[in-house]
């Protein structure tokens, strides 16, 4: 029987640092050679997802699998779904982007939130950004314009960061707004990701598992953040790394070790071979 199996990115397969480990890298390297279907499922954009199938050693000639690497992946926490194909042009194309009227919400945060940067995703190219993005966060090309700019054109995803708030102050400040039309999460820093209403991860992983064919039974998810919550639901098997929040560690069927750990490396090792 083949799984379906959506692994995370940051913290879940690299640490912070974006250090992956060789534990984890052959792990995976098993789990493909073994006939599985492995999603990578991130809230990273296209340009930042792209490179970690290198790191996996899934875009060569190596030992993961006696044919060249063909897979769909996740990017956007859901809004953008990409066939990765070496005979694609670019080694990739996009199969599905969904996108959302992002002007009535950035008008609301932006009152709150006045001093906060934001950005626009577009998507392959990198982001449209008004304030000041920590260098690296972003990543591709960064065109910065007016707040205004902002509001003219659907998007996939949205981004909002604040360093002078802390992640308690993001969750208050959306549960207090009762944000509308939209999907959001929080992430570990003061970064608010926004995509469109009923799209996640998990809602992404669905319309892969329909095209893929893999039974609903055989699905197994990991991550370690909050927008991992409905990937942890949806999943047969919902992994939790060690260090994700409570309310991540219980959403999920069971919590591995950290990513500090190898946690993903352990998990990896007990599908079927």
């Amino acid at each position: 029987m083949r799984w379906l199996v959506a692994l995370d990115v940051d913290g879940t397969l690299i640490d912070h640092d974006e250090v992956l480990s060789p534990a984890v890298r052959d792990a995976v390297q098993d789990v493909v050679a073994a006939g599985h279907h492995v999603v990578v499922a991130t809230g990273r954009s296209l340009d930042s997802a792209l490179p970690v199938l290198g790191w996996l050693g899934l875009t060569g000639s190596g030992d993961a699998a006696a044919k060249p690497y063909v897979s769909p992946m996740v990017c956007s926490n859901g809004a953008v779904i990409v066939k990765v194909d070496p005979e694609l042009p670019g080694g990739h194309e996009l199969t599905d982007v969904v996108t959302f009227d992002v002007a009535p919400v950035l008008r609301l945060l932006v009152e709150d939130l006045p001093e906060a940067a934001f950005a626009v995703e577009d998507v392959g190219v990198g982001f449209k950004v008004a304030g000041r993005f920590p260098e690296h966060e972003l990543t591709g090309r960064i065109t910065q314009v007016p707040f205004e700019e902002l509001l003219h054109a659907p998007a996939s995803r949205v981004v909002v960061r604040s360093p002078e708030h802390t992640p308690e102050d993001f969750l208050e400040i959306t549960s207090r707004l009762g944000l509308k039309g939209v999907n959001y999460s929080v992430g570990w820093t003061a970064w608010l990701d926004l995509a469109p209403e009923g799209v996640s991860k998990a809602s992404a992983l669905e319309v892969v598992r329909g095209r893929l064919g893999v039974d609903r039974a055989h699905t197994l998810a990991m991550g370690d953040g909050r927008n991992d919550l409905e990937m942890l639901r949806w999943a047969a098997r919902g992994v939790a790394m060690g260090q994700a929040p409570a309310e991540v560690r219980e959403a999920a069927d069971e919590v591995t070790g950290s990513v500090l750990e190898d946690g993903a490396a352990a998990v990896l090792a007990t599908l079927p071979r």
